[in-house]
């Protein structure tokens, strides 16, 4: 696999990214736009309306179905992160750390991550500029 690093380490799901939001996204568009001739007598207006109202429902899912995936696979490197500290360190990770801050630190190496956590706690540092700080990528090619 290609090296990971802060440049280039954002993930596209091709499928999802590309093709089945942007098709549910217009179809919803032109479900809208099939609405306004309903009104004029084009077309009977409850169908119309019915069309409209499933493609808004199939947006929603889609939409739904990724922020769910998004937020079982925060929970599980909250973990992950959480048991590792305590395994280099023989401590849990500070509650004050953010969600960002955690989902940061997993690109961090072992050697450099609890000095890393003990800096984004002192410094407040963001999820961005704890992925600068990172000198070693430890590389993460599972996401969702």
């Amino acid at each position: 696999m290609k090296e990971q690093n802060y440049q280039n380490h954002v993930r596209f799901h091709p499928f999802f990214h590309f093709f089945l939001f942007p098709l549910t996204f217009a179809l919803f568009v032109a479900s809208v736009f099939n609405l306004f001739p309903a009104f004029r007598g084009g077309m009977e207006l409850w169908f119309a309306v019915v069309l409209m109202l499933g493609s808004l429902a199939l947006v929603f899912t889609v939409l739904l179905a990724r922020t769910y995936a998004n937020k079982v696979q925060n929970r599980v490197v909250r973990v992950e992160e959480n048991f590792r500290h305590y395994r280099l360190i023989g401590q849990p990770l500070d509650p004050d750390l953010t969600m960002a801050q955690i989902i940061a630190l997993r690109f961090a190496s072992d050697e450099e991550f609890p000095g890393l956590c003990a800096r984004a706690l002192q410094e407040r540092l963001s999820a961005d500029d704890i992925k600068k700080a990172v000198t070693t990528w430890r590389a993460d090619h599972v996401r969702v």
